[in-house]
């Protein structure tokens, strides 16, 4: 399995032409899955986004993909994702997508990234919905 060890990401970048064709062949998995976190997960990870419906929430395109990283292993493409969710105050997914070979119909969402960190108090604070200023790292989950 690809991790930041094995895969090199090259800096994030605006999408090019590669990448955008990939998203837009996702695009209604990601706004499933992102429906679907919605409901699996406690509130507190779409505390960001609680006033918005469902389809405020996925009124995103392919256009709103405002950066990239790449990166390649030996069975395919690793393609991280910072989406500008256009409804919110300022939110944006990271997603991460799998391309298993040359065309963009072989790919896959592979998650949408939430997090549960600990905060300075000792809690945690748990969160699907990132900034604008949040780096697109290397995720899993």
């Amino acid at each position: 399995m690809a991790s930041a060890e094995t895969c090199r990401l090259s800096e994030a970048h605006p999408p090019k032409e590669r990448s955008i064709e990939v998203f837009s062949a996702v695009l209604p998995e990601i706004k499933s899955q992102l429906r679907s976190l919605r409901h699996l997960h406690p509130p507190a990870y779409f505390d960001a986004v609680k006033d918005l419906s469902n389809n405020d929430l996925t009124s995103f395109t392919v256009d709103n993909l405002e950066s990239v990283r790449v990166g390649s292993t030996a069975y395919g493409m690793h393609i991280f994702g910072k989406i500008q969710l256009p409804k919110s105050n300022g939110g944006y997914i990271h997603v991460r997508v799998f391309v298993g070979g040359e065309e963009a119909g072989k790919c896959k969402v592979h998650c949408i990234h939430i997090e549960d960190k600990e905060n300075a108090e000792g809690g945690k604070d748990f969160r699907a919905i990132m900034k604008k200023e949040d780096e697109l790292e290397w995720f899993n989950e």
